[in-house]
Order: C-alpha cells, then sequence, then structure tokens
C-alpha cells in the first residue's frame, strides 16, 4: 500500500467511522452499571476478563456494597469471594476496596471528573480512566485502548504501536475529539462481532474496502 498523508488517513478514518457508525448505532459501553461508582468498579474488575464475566459478579457486589462507603468498609476476604471468578481476585478485591476508600477520605464518595485525580486512584490507569470519563460524563479526555481497539486499529493502518498509550497517541489526531468515547465503542463492537482476532470476517466486513489488511 503506497504511503498515505496525514489528509488521506484523517478523510479514511472519517469514513471508517461513518460506516461502523451506521453498523452499530446502538454501541455503548457494555458493563452493567447504574451510576458512576458502578461503572468505575466494574472497568477495574474488567482487566484481563470479559465484560461478561464482569456482569456476572457485578449484581451480587453492589447488592452487598451499593456504594463507596459501603465498599469501603468491606472485608477484602468476602469481596474476594465475591469477585473470585474475575481472576487476578485478590489485587482486584484490595483495588476496589482502596478505591473506594480513597472516594470517600477524598471526595466525599463522589468520582473526581479529571484524568489527573482519577489515575491516582487505586486500581485506575489511563484507560479505566478514560471509560469512566467517557462514560459517566461525556468527557473525551482520551481513547480508550484495549486490545480489540489496539488489533483493529493496527490492521486498519491507522498506528504501528504496540503499546495502548502510543496507540492512544495515534489514534487522538485523526479523529475528532468529541468522537474518542464512540471510537472505542464501535471499534470494540465490531472487534467482538465481526473482525475475531483468530478469524476476521473480511467478507461480512462493512470497512473491508478501507483496510489495507482485508483479506477480501
Amino acid at each position: 500500500m503506497p504511503r498515505e498523508s496525514k489528509k488521506a488517513r484523517k478523510e479514511r478514518a472519517a469514513e471508517v467511522f461513518r460506516i461502523l457508525h451506521e453498523e452499530y448505532p446502538d454501541a455503548h459501553c457494555e458493563l452493567d452499571h447504574e451510576d458512576p461508582f458502578q461503572l468505575s468498579v466494574a472497568t477495574i474488575l474488567s482487566a484481563q476478563t470479559t465484560d461478561v464475566r464482569v456482569n456476572m459478579v457485578t449484581p451480587e457486589l453492589f447488592r452487598r456494597y451499593p456504594d463507596a462507603p459501603a465498599l469501603a468498609e468491606a472485608e477484602q476476604e468476602d469481596v474476594e469471594e465475591i469477585v473470585r471468578s474475575t481472576g487476578f481476585f485478590r489485587n482486584k478485591a484490595r483495588n476496589i476496596i482502596g478505591f473506594a476508600d480513597a472516594l470517600v477520605s477524598e471526595y466525599g464518595g463522589d468520582i473526581p471528573r479529571n484524568l489527573k485525580e482519577l489515575h491516582a486512584l487505586p486500581g485506575v490507569g489511563r484507560k479505566t480512566a478514560n471509560v469512566i470519563l467517557g462514560n459517566a460524563f461525556d468527557i473525551n479526555e482520551g481513547v480508550v485502548v484495549d486490545t480489540h481497539v489496539k488489533r483493529l486499529s493496527r490492521l486498519l493502518g491507522f498506528t504501528r504501536e504496540k503499546t495502548p498509550e502510543k496507540v492512544e497517541r495515534d489514534l487522538m489526531p485523526i479523529f475528532p475529539q468529541e468522537s474518542w468515547t464512540l471510537l472505542s465503542h464501535l471499534l470494540i463492537w465490531h472487534g467482538r462481532r465481526v473482525c475475531d482476532a483468530r478469524k476476521p470476517a473480511c467478507e461480512r466486513c462493512a470497512v473491508s474496502h478501507l483496510c489495507p489488511s482485508s483479506r477480501v
């Protein structure tokens, strides 16, 4: 494929976004939650596992610990038992209790609305902070780069990078800031439904004609 100019890449990116938005008009975060606190905890639990798995444990977790003050007072062993099936359950239990405790002691139980303060909380990396800001508060501070977003961005030729931070850095200039949260949802939905990691269904892909990695 000939070297693509920055202008051509932005135009292709806009067309990919437009088509995927038509394909998935209801694309959204698939972690079940009712408020910013629940979303934050679910996102921390989602590391190295699926949204489906997290959604299996959070109903009981939030029934017993419905808010930050309640979770901050939880016994770690009790939380570990609830979240065990999500993997790395000891670290995750410690993180979500620490997260809740920090919310109570530093923010009166409320979720901060900026990247720097969120990032400083236990269990919250840049990806988690972007998920919270974008989905709880409609604040587009960055692009959420999970395994699907990284893989599809590389296949689509939007980046050659391998780390989430560098992939995000490549995506941000070619998509409008107001679209960053939705962009992640669209790529994740497409990755889960069509562009499978083991066997991408290029023949069913609505953007195959715009993808330099297409097999059709």
